[in-house]
């Protein structure tokens, strides 16, 4: 599954990051310790935060995360839009909490393999 098909299964929208949208999603990881991210998050992983400076777009690129998805329509510093953009990170906002997306996201990534 790629990112661009995991947008449209889950109505998310993208706020930045339109060029890295054909990644392909293989997990989900879900932290906001950057720290921690940075030695657990795993390449193909979706990773939901509710961090949103620009430290987390250095973080994605580290750890070759599909993508970042903030929960609960958190406000995205425009700082990290603009880096996100340069570096071709997606970053996609839902109203859902990381919880519902992780269940979501599990439903897909198992729908996608059967």
């Amino acid at each position: 599954m790629t990112v661009k098909q995991l947008v449209k299964q889950l109505q998310l929208d993208v706020i930045a990051g339109k060029e890295g949208l054909e990644a392909e999603v293989n997990g989900v990881y879900i932290c906001d310790l950057l720290s921690w991210v940075m030695s657990h998050a795993q390449k193909g992983d979706i990773w939901l935060t509710v961090m949103t400076n620009v430290n987390v777009v250095a973080v994605a690129l580290l750890t070759e995360v599909a993508c970042i998805i903030i929960p609960e329509d958190i406000t995205i510093d425009a700082q990290t839009i603009e880096k996100a953009n340069n570096e071709n990170i997606p970053i996609l906002s839902s109203s859902l909490t990381a919880y519902q997306l992780a269940l979501k996201i599990n439903e897909e990534l198992r729908n996608e393999n059967d």
